[in-house]
């Protein structure tokens, strides 16, 4: 990606559509096509004919050679910013089919949300929606279900899911993250450890323990490698709960990471993290269950699989590098590693933005939880900064980012709020001259002008007047 591109992904706005986040996802699986040797115009075709799920999983979407192009273009030029839709003025569902029709359709889809536009309108005509003779045309129904947000994306068959496998030439290309659900300790506690995988050099750059696969524990681990190891061009993931969230993708948005989800139900994709976890269970992980020594802390749990991943996998030969070890592999590799100018610019990329709208009582509401914002911020929209890493929300205030806490209803109960003290005078600001005090000194101005009646002294010394 050009440095041009890469400046303007860093300075477009932190707050990204749905519709943002899936030209994004397209546009990352057509260059990493690019990346991998392959050329432009072949990529576009290829992706515009399979393209992928999107982050809802809703099944696939038809597109356009032209719109991959166009939207190519629009992220060439500004960033994640230029991949916004654009914002149209309200318009009707349908001038061309009646009410009765609308809301015909709206009710099937209710019920069955996998029925087409063609066979809605045929139970439409049976159940005496439609007359007989009244001819529909079936892209203005489309249209219409369309408008009205009714589900119309079909699952996607077997045999239209791209199955291809891939290999970069140099380190820090694309990493693989996979979670691998395990139970540890005496009481067999279910855990899930995310690991991540170079897939160049086949080395373990990290792994993060927790209780639940989900965006806080994935982003955690993806901050972690990359103050580690720097950045990297393509994140391939599968369509875990932690990998499907906005949070991710709008986090890789950021950072300028192209991300990219395999295809549900084929592991063949995803090859080669597939076959570390087997190896992972066999070296290690089936050790771990019904042990009394081994705690099932998650710490520890993570501190005992990093010594495995760093101390063991990545010093053991590798049948795919030809007997060479992960890590020899990676250090023989001569492509420069890219970091972060510095930890706080790092962590400032982990931050997005919402709207979020300010009760009369300066309350905000977020993911059913109260936050108080200062005064002065009544019933206006506000943005709200959220903190992906750490899910703290703070806002601009007088020119600076103040960190939001929840509401103490029963410290609000018992304490009076601060108010602003007035400012006091200074010293030598002393008192202001009011409209009175003008009135009556032009009324009884002083007898003597201010000299006091003496004549002015002689600019020449000796010289009396």
């Amino acid at each position: 990606m050009p440095n041009e591109t890469k400046k303007n992904v860093l300075s477009t706005t932190l707050a990204l559509s749905a519709e943002a986040l899936y030209r994004f996802q397209v546009v990352s699986a057509v260059l990493t096509r690019v990346l991998g040797g392959e050329k432009r115009a072949g990529a576009v075709h290829a992706i515009a004919k399979h393209p992928p799920c999107p982050l809802s999983g809703c099944g696939s979407r038809r597109l356009s050679v032209r719109s991959v192009y166009r939207w190519l273009q629009a992220y060439e030029e500004k960033g994640v910013g230029g991949l916004q839709p654009a914002v149209r003025g309200p318009r009707g569902v349908s001038h061309a089919l009646p009410q009765s029709l609308l809301d015909f359709f709206r009710a099937e889809k209710g019920l069955d949300r996998y029925a087409s536009v063609p066979e809605l309108l045929r139970r439409a005509r049976e159940l005496g929606v439609l007359g007989a003779q009244e001819r529909i045309d079936r892209v203005s129904a489309w249209r219409a279900c369309r408008r009205l947000e009714l589900p119309l994306r079909r699952i996607p068959k077997k045999q239209e899911s791209d199955m291809r496998r891939f290999a970069y030439p140099h380190r820090m290309m694309m990493v693989l993250a996979d979670g691998k659900h395990f139970r540890a300790g005496i009481g067999k506690t279910r855990r899930v450890a995310l690991f991540f995988i170079d897939d160049a050099t086949r080395l373990g750059l990290h792994v993060v323990v927790g209780t639940a696969e989900g965006a806080p524990l994935f982003l955690r681990g993806l901050y972690q490698v990359l103050c580690r190891y720097g950045f990297f061009e393509v994140l391939y993931l599968d369509n875990g709960p932690g990998f499907i969230a906005d949070d991710t993708a709008a986090a890789c948005a950021r950072l300028g990471i192209h991300l990219v989800l395999g295809t549900k139900g084929y592991p063949e994709g995803h090859g080669k993290v597939e076959r570390f976890n087997q190896t992972a269970i066999a070296q290690v992980l089936r050790g771990l269950s019904g042990v009394a020594e081994i705690s099932d802390d998650c710490g520890a749990l993570e501190l005992r699989l990093g010594h495995y991943l760093h101390q063991r996998y990545n010093r053991q030969p590798h049948e795919a590098l030809d007997g060479m070890t992960p890590l020899a592999r990676f250090e023989a590799d001569t492509r420069a590693l890219r970091f972060a100018p510095s930890d706080a610019e790092l962590r400032d990329r982990f931050v997005v933005t919402q709207t979020r709208k300010v009760s009369g009582d300066n309350i905000v509401s977020y993911q059913g939880q109260a936050y108080e914002v200062p005064r002065g911020h009544a019933g206006t929209q506000i943005q709200v900064y959220r903190r992906l890493l750490s899910d703290e929300l703070l806002i601009l205030h007088q020119g600076r980012r103040v960190l939001l806490a929840p509401v103490d209803l029963e410290q609000n109960a018992i304490t009076r709020r601060a108010r602003p003290a007035a400012p006091s005078l200074s010293d030598d600001e002393g008192a202001p001259c009011t409209a009175a005090r003008l009135a009556f000194e032009r009324d009884f101005g002083p007898v003597l002008a201010p000299d006091g009646g003496f004549p002015a002294p002689s600019a020449k010394k000796g010289v009396r007047p």
